[in-house]
């Protein structure tokens, strides 16, 4: 039988433990099929308050199942994903969706900012699921936009944007409820040289500023080399590449 968890006691950084473990997986395994290899098996991690992990791989090697799996959109088929010391697995559907609604931010490389929405209202969009009114609303993401340096834009409709500004869109959007994990996938995937370094730098700085943890999923080596370690995706598991910075 699925647990109840006490909502009342907030996954995000202000209602966080003293636990500084953010994310554990405990011999987690994924294959495709039950007459095909495995994606990857028994993998054990441990992620850490501050700390901004990257992982690498080659495509096709399961690097964006791992992160359906660490966000609870899919399940794994066997081991187990706690998330801020919640067991994933022990969770019914409407639990996951709210344990990752307060406690999870993503930041894809498709961007996903909704162009007929401002700046404004696209990052305040977690804020407004989550019933956070005003004007906690309105500070939190006024902050956040200074943060990423888009105030002078708030409100800009996001289609009239660069690229690289849509992105930092994503990313205020990803870090305005302030959650414990920050997911990126290939986030400068769609990006220019510039733009992508600028990216990343952003990434590791608000991880680090807003005292949660994050793991970047990339294939590129010069992008994981802005985290504080890299893992490298392999068949059989996790493998280490050592520090990254």
């Amino acid at each position: 039988m699925p647990r109840e968890v006490d909502w009342t006691q907030p996954l995000s950084v202000e209602g966080a433990s003293a636990d500084p473990v953010v994310l554990r997986l405990e011999r987690l395994s994924k294959r495709y099929s039950a007459d095909r290899p495995a994606l990857f098996e028994g993998i054990d991690l441990e992620l850490r308050q501050g700390e901004y992990l990257a992982v690498m791989g080659e495509s096709g090697v399961g690097k964006s199942t791992l992160l359906n799996l660490l966000a609870g959109l899919d399940q794994p088929d066997s081991g187990r994903v706690l998330l801020g010391g919640v067991d994933l697995s022990a969770l019914d559907d409407d639990g996951v969706t709210l344990l990752r609604r307060r406690a999870v931010g993503f930041v894809f490389q498709a961007f996903h900012v909704l162009p007929y929405l401002s700046v404004e209202q696209n990052v305040a969009l977690p804020l407004d699921l989550l019933g956070v009114r005003e004007p906690e609303r309105s500070r939190r993401t006024t902050e956040m936009l200074t943060a990423v340096g888009l105030a002078p834009l708030a409100l800009r409709y996001a289609r009239e944007l660069s690229g690289g500004e849509v992105q930092r869109v994503a990313i205020a959007r990803a870090l305005v409820h302030r959650p414990r994990l920050l997911l990126a996938d290939e986030p400068t995937g769609n990006l220019d040289a510039r733009s992508a370094a600028q990216t990343l730098t952003l990434l590791r700085e608000q991880v680090k500023a807003n005292a949660g943890a994050g793991i970047l999923i990339t294939h590129s080596r010069t992008a994981a080399e802005t985290a504080d370690r890299i893992l490298v995706l392999e068949a059989g598991g996790l493998r280490s590449l050592g520090p990254g910075r």
